[in-house]
């Protein structure tokens, strides 16, 4: 067992140190039989035809935060993007950079969060690598994680050149949760009413959208940028439009006094539980009946449409009446978000 309270720089020698890491810290929350064999290559069955594969970086500060930490939002972010395309997730692999002096307490809680987050979302993390390096050349620790997803029954590959004027667009919940509550979390803010990361994983919720509908036309979670972004780069260079009515966006009032008092767009914070989907003007209510009967999609609402004019571009129809256009992101609104 480890002796050791904080991290050292031994640990990523690839010695005894690293030896006893990998052991009681990360083979002990990822077990599995792949995992255990301790291959530099994991040797996976898959079964024949397309693969989705995925990679993502995170580097949130700070590391924990009201409703998840680093290892859960590494998992469920991965996941999610995996979920997106239409694929069934299976594998992850994950590399850590920690910072020389970072807590073991703290490593092993966030590895706990990681195994946890797998086990609901029904993958296995398979492999991984982890160096250390000196105190200060990283912020405590960053993690990659890279995911597999499969095409078996009921999982197929979304593709939005199917999109067409008339479909519906959807969110499975309120916007602005994660950015939010990280930046609360790294200012300190003594909020009366505690804004909570929406960090999930969700291909659960994506099975069941895609066994209801087989005109699924677009999906992507609505991560750094926000649903704004999200929405402009659907349309952008394309030969169709996008409406969305303010009135129906879903945001929490703790959310939206927050961005108010500090001078943010909820449109444009970051999410990690939250899915834009473009689907089948018939079909957009019970997609959004099945989503609200999850705890995840509870809020879930139709939120505009595909139109016909202004091709390429994304309006909103305000609360008052007028129209705005929506914009990508320009600059980084909150960084180190992910």
């Amino acid at each position: 067992m480890q002796s050791h309270t904080n991290v050292l720089l031994g640990h990523g020698s690839g010695g005894r140190l690293s030896h006893d890491l990998i052991r009681d810290i990360f083979i002990k929350a990822f077990y599995n039989p792949t995992l255990a064999k301790q291959t530099d290559a994991a040797l996976l069955p898959v079964p024949p035809g397309q693969l989705a594969f995925t990679t993502d970086a995170f580097v949130v500060n700070p590391v924990f935060f009201p409703g998840g930490d680093i290892g859960k939002l590494a998992v469920a972010g991965t996941v999610n993007d995996l979920a997106v395309a239409g694929a069934k997730p299976a594998y992850l692999s994950a590399s850590f950079i920690i910072e020389e002096g970072l807590p073991i307490e703290w490593l092993d809680k966030i590895t706990q969060s990681m195994a946890l987050e797998a086990k609901k979302a029904g993958v296995l993390i398979v492999t991984g690598d982890t160096k250390v390096v000196e105190k200060g050349k990283c912020d405590k620790i960053f993690i990659t994680t890279t995911g597999i997803g499969t095409f078996t029954e009921g999982f197929y590959p979304i593709d939005e050149k199917n999109i067409m004027a008339g479909d519906k667009i959807i969110i499975n919940g309120s916007i602005g949760d994660h950015g939010m509550a990280v930046m609360s979390a790294r200012n300190d803010l003594n909020l009366q009413i505690p804004v909570v990361s929406d960090c999930a994983s969700l291909n659960h919720l994506v099975k069941l959208v895609l066994g209801q509908s087989g005109d699924i036309r677009f999906m992507r979670d609505a991560t750094r940028g926000g649903l704004g972004t999200v929405l402009t780069e659907l349309c952008e260079n394309k030969e169709f439009g996008i409406l969305i009515h303010e009135e129906t966006v879903p945001v929490k009032e703790s959310v939206r006094g927050i961005c108010e008092l500090l001078g943010f767009d909820p449109l444009y914070v970051a999410n990690e539980g939250k899915i834009v989907m473009v689907v089948k003007s018939g079909d957009a209510d019970k997609i959004v009946s099945l989503l609200r009967q999850q705890p995840e999609g509870a809020e879930a609402a139709v939120i505009g449409e595909i139109v016909s004019n202004h091709p390429g571009k994304a309006w909103m129809k305000t609360a008052y009446g007028s129209s705005r256009v929506i914009d990508m992101l320009s600059g980084e609104q909150l960084p180190r978000i992910c």
